[in-house]
């Protein structure tokens, strides 16, 4: 692949996608040139990584070994530490936010809010916690940091350093979705056997503000199964 193709990541992860389309989303996952293969055992992962290998091999596709590794019980994958007992928050991306000062500027607040909502399946209730802060990106909103926002700031802050582990799904059985709404948000959990998959919440849109009790927790039940239909389709 060329350098300095403006859709080169786009065209290479179709590629990547095509190739390994028999075992996508079974025991692999891929993000542009990062391969990941997940196994339940050691007998399995032998099996699976003979597959992908022999797969690369005959599309012509070679991995650089010093840049591989092998059998290993976790692993750092898009700023998330994954191993046998959920997923985590990478804790080098949570580092810098023990110590982010409180903002100045909305421009900053984005920048805070940036990473937040990059871990925000962690946090139950992260848009109504956030709403504060948000308010004050808005448009025509005249920036006034007072008590409100210095108390979403610091609690956000809490939640991302202790953030809970989420369940690994098992299989595309039990899946249950919990929703809530109200005047202040949709917000959604979905679980399985008891365990926390993801969290999922957002703010009410102008004209959702004027819909009834009903509407909005329909809303927040369709919120859910659009977020989370790769897992429930089907189940």
């Amino acid at each position: 692949m060329p350098f300095g193709l403006t859709n080169a990541p786009a065209v290479f992860m179709d590629l990547m996608n095509r190739v390994c389309k028999p075992y996508l989303d079974k025991f692999v996952i891929v993000f542009i040139d990062d391969i990941l293969i997940y196994s339940k055992d050691e007998n399995e992962h032998e099996e699976h990584l003979k597959a992908i290998l022999k797969l690369l091999k005959k599309e012509e596709l070679y991995a650089k070994f010093s840049k591989c590794e092998f059998w290993i019980p976790k692993v750092q994958f898009l700023g998330h530490v994954i191993d046998s007992q959920g997923i985590h928050v990478d804790p080098a991306k949570i580092e810098s936010v023990k110590d982010w000062a409180s903002p100045k500027s909305p421009k900053e607040i984005r920048q805070f809010l940036g990473l937040a909502e990059y871990y925000q399946r962690f946090i139950e209730g992260f848009s109504k916690i956030a709403k504060p802060m948000t308010k004050l990106t808005q448009k025509k909103v005249k920036f006034e940091w007072d008590d409100k926002q210095e108390a979403a700031f610091q609690l956000l802050k809490q939640k991302l350093c202790s953030a809970p582990i989420l369940a690994l799904p098992e299989g595309s059985e039990d899946f249950i979705v919990y929703c809530d709404a109200s005047n202040k948000g949709l917000d959604a959990v979905l679980m399985q056997r008891k365990k926390v998959i993801s969290y999922a919440s957002r703010q009410l849109e102008i004209h959702e503000r004027n819909y009834t009790t009903h509407d909005l927790e329909l809303g927040a039940v369709v919120f859910a199964l659009k977020i989370w239909r790769h897992y429930l389709y089907g189940t």
